[in-house]
């Protein structure tokens, strides 16, 4: 190769056969021609097939695949480093040796750069075996993102193109002793020190693979080492970027994730010790860095689990996971118009919790309450001619619980519902009518309220949801009762004397519970009605087919 070429792939190897090939395939069918790319692979001592894949490469394209081989380091860290080390490119882009690129990836993310005069540019990622990546970064394309206005903080893999300039201006390369997240300061100065972050979302550029065997290093480390290299990734953040919003928006990442994900379902079953050392380690990194700001931009679950580690409250913290793991999320507790959910340690004076730690602060409430609310009993209530369903809902709500109701809703949920079929509803929306007998109480296990309720039924035909509409923090969910397998009571006939109507409950395929009602012997008159309208249209299609 005898011009600079526009990228420098790298690709740090250790024992990736046979995703290895399926990688350098990607690579070497790149649409940007391979007398623009440069691929500079290190096998950091592979013991199963690796290294040889790398030099069958090598040896079919000798002017564009550039092999190295050293004794085993690790970590991806260290080869990383020595790839960089040779790098010729313009820019220089990282790949997981098990990971493949889409093959317009890195032209389009070089012209993006050329075009942009960006430091970094992000293409957009897919996973694929289950792998997750997150997507928020990947809504639109953009010329610049910054650390506060986008979900860039939570994108801080190394998996992007960076302008090689930038990297040897400062000296970037990557610390080797870090077990995991080893990419992490390494991209994150990059982006501090970047002129312009631009963003390839219109073309999918990187697949990341989950191994069959779950076998990738992020997946193997252990919770103490993991805690370690959280910590001085933080650490290292705080000294690159002064106490403030753009702080706040990457360490609330690193409280999110790799905090959060050291107290998740295996932290009950965790040795003690383990346990008091991981909440220890979150307790130091929660009392420098836990900023209000933070806190309140997490999900009410994570910053429980948080804040109950940063007071050692290991009982408690261990119960809030394992009941979540068994029953769902905990009931909500409204206060006015607060409402907190009630983890353990709420309102615990001996734990010492403040409770903004257990407010519902901008959350997305309704799929909770929705995953919660389900019919408990379901009947009939009939005198003489009038007819009265009857019914009992478990609503996952405590406290001030007067605004819970209800209702009998005609036609489908708004489509602005979410996956579990709750919503918020506008101030401007009209709800259904009050109408019937409904009391209230304390179910016996004291985790939800119970709401009986006698709605007579008009003599109007067709269906009508039954929801119960609660205010929450000030805002009114409309919430589908859900049958989850209960009997419904069979159908009922009631009505006027020569006019009856038919009544039955069902659970339609959703799930949700669905008042049916129809008239089972229309008077006379519409079937004159009828049987003259379907005169009129035989008449009116005899008539086009003589024209």
């Amino acid at each position: 190769m005898s011009a600079e070429p526009d990228v420098s792939v790298v690709v740090a190897v250790y024992n990736t056969m046979p995703y290895l090939t399926e990688c350098l395939n990607s690579l070497i069918g790149q649409s940007i021609g391979r007398e623009r790319l440069e691929v500079v692979a290190v096998d950091d001592g592979s013991t199963d097939d690796s290294g040889r894949e790398l030099d069958r490469f090598a040896a079919l394209y000798p002017d564009t695949v550039k092999v190295i081989h050293q004794p085993n380091s690790g970590g991806p860290a260290a080869p990383s480093n020595r790839a960089l080390d040779v790098a010729t490119g313009r820019y220089v882009y990282f790949i997981g040796s098990d990971d493949y690129l889409g093959e317009e990836a890195l032209e389009r993310m070089v012209k993006c750069a050329d075009d942009n005069d960006a430091d970094v540019v992000v293409g957009k990622m897919a996973g694929t075996n289950g792998r997750y990546v997150h997507q928020a970064l990947y809504k639109e394309n953009a010329e610049h993102v910054g650390l506060t206005d986008s979900a860039l903080p939570f994108t801080l893999a190394n998996t992007k193109l960076f302008r090689r300039e930038l990297v040897e201006k400062h000296h970037l390369r990557f610390p080797e002793h870090l077990p995991v997240g080893s990419d992490q300061p390494f991209t994150i100065e990059a982006i501090v020190r970047a002129r312009k972050v631009s963003v390839v979302a219109d073309y999918t550029c990187y697949y990341a693979v989950k191994r069959g065997d779950a076998s990738n290093i992020t997946y193997r480390a252990d919770h103490l080492a993991r805690l370690a290299a959280a910590a001085e990734i933080m650490d290292f953040t705080a000294g690159l970027i002064e106490a403030g919003p753009e702080r706040d928006a990457v360490l609330r990442r690193h409280f999110t994730w790799e905090l959060a994900k050291l107290v998740q379902d295996d932290f009950p079953s965790l040795d003690r010790e383990l346990q008091r050392q991981l909440c220890a380690g979150i307790a130091r990194l929660a009392d420098q860095y836990f900023t209000d700001g933070i806190r309140d931009a997490m999900d009410v679950k994570r910053r429980v689990r948080i804040a109950l580690a940063r007071v050692g409250a290991i009982d408690e913290l261990a119960e809030a996971i394992s009941s979540e793991k068994e029953y769902g999320a905990p009931p909500f507790v409204l206060d006015g118009e607060r409402a907190y959910a009630r983890y353990p340690g709420f309102r615990d004076a001996l734990v010492g919790v403040p409770d903004r730690v257990y407010e519902l602060v901008g959350e997305k409430v309704p799929g909770r309450l929705a995953a919660g609310t389900e019919l408990v009993a379901s009947g009939w209530d009939q005198e003489g001619e009038a007819l009265a369903y009857t019914a009992s809902v478990r609503l996952p709500v405590l406290g001030d619980v007067g605004s819970a109701v209800l209702r009998l809703a005609k036609g489908a949920m708004p489509g602005s519902a979410d996956k579990a079929g709750a919503r918020r509803l506008k101030d401007d929306h009209e709800l259904p009518p009050v109408v019937g007998e409904m009391t209230r109480e304390t179910a016996p296990d004291g985790t939800a309220t119970l709401l009986h309720a006698r709605v007579p039924l008009d003599l109007v035909t067709g269906k009508r949801g039954v929801r119960v509409y609660v205010d929450v923090a000030g805002e009114t969910y409309e919430i589908p009762v859900r049958g989850k397998g209960l009997p419904m009571p069979l159908a009922r006939r009631w009505g006027r004397d020569g006019d009856p109507y038919r009544a039955s409950a069902v659970v339609n395929p959703k799930g949700r519970v669905v008042i049916d009602t129809a008239r089972l012997n229309p008077p006379k008159r519409t079937f004159v009605r009828r049987a003259l309208g379907s005169l009129a249209r035989k008449l009116k299609s005899r008539s086009k087919r003589k024209k």
